[in-house]
């Protein structure tokens, strides 16, 4: 008899390595999914080694790491539901729109064309990279400084510190620049196929303390939406910031993802397989 479990592949953001999903990814096993992290294309294997070579990643852009998880996803046996991060849950929401996933769960996405808020905490976020056009090229860290504003400020710094410590890695600029770019140009690496009705569904998450992805921003890609049939679904924790998905807090978020998929009818087995 064949695996009839449904592939759940989980894409991460910028500044964080995929092994910070394992908690996830060892809850979405106990759903009865098969979980797979790929990290983005040029990755170690560790946040040691990526941090030693950092320049495996530089120069990486939104197309280049959608077309590395798109071909994760053709490599299955059959469509996965995708649940992405920051710049991962941008990822997964150009993937769905293609038709390459059978659903989607985008936490904190970074900001698709068409999005105008510009909050001035997200500003703020973004200037270590935006602020030297040559980042453009270069892979960048985050100090724990950085970090503690851009992920953890909802969190007590001890825990901000130990999470940056653990989980963090050089991320490629590149990305930060076509967000930020992509309401001047006609075409964009950060458009997403928001009309698309044939799509499956969509949960976007937003943490209401975020300030690398504030809650105004997430708001804003959930109207874009607005003339798709489709399921759209928008969920709003509050007190929570960028760090929801690694921090303390992650349970109540995964639980709510996984139960969101059971309510569209999309568990981990697949009763359409045998």
């Amino acid at each position: 008899m064949s695996d009839s479990r449904i592939p759940a592949v989980f894409i991460h953001g910028m500044w964080l390595h995929a092994s910070s999903w394992q908690p996830w990814l060892d809850l979405a096993a106990e759903h009865g999914y098969t979980p797979l992290a790929p990290g983005w294309p040029g990755e170690a294997a560790t946040v040691a080694e990526a941090r030693r070579h950092p320049d495996e990643v530089a120069g990486l852009g939104i197309d280049d790491v959608t077309a590395h998880y798109a071909g994760v996803i053709r490599s299955l046996d059959r469509p996965p539901v995708l649940i992405g991060h920051s710049f991962g849950g941008l990822v997964a929401q150009k993937l769905l729109g293609a038709g390459l996933a059978r659903a989607a769960v985008a936490i904190d996405p970074a900001q698709i064309k068409g999005v105008k808020a510009l909050p001035p905490a997200q500003l703020r976020t973004g200037f270590p990279v935006l602020g030297n056009p040559a980042n453009r090229r270069r892979a960048v860290s985050l100090t724990a400084a950085q970090f503690a504003y851009g992920f953890g400020n909802a969190l007590a710094r001890e825990e901000s510190d130990d999470l940056h410590a653990r989980f963090t890695i050089p991320s490629p600029g590149r990305p930060l620049f076509e967000a930020a770019l992509a309401n001047f140009t006609r075409t964009s690496p950060a458009a997403v196929a928001t009309g698309n009705t044939e799509r499956g569904p969509l949960l976007l998450i937003s943490g209401q303390a975020d300030h690398t992805v504030p809650d105004a921003v997430t708001r804003s890609a959930y109207k874009l939406y607005g003339n798709s049939t489709a399921v759209t679904e928008l969920k709003q924790f509050p007190d929570r910031g960028h760090s929801l998905v690694i921090d303390h807090g992650w349970p109540v978020v995964a639980d709510y993802a996984l139960q969101w998929l059971a309510r569209q009818g999309i568990k981990g087995q697949d009763t359409s397989y045998a």
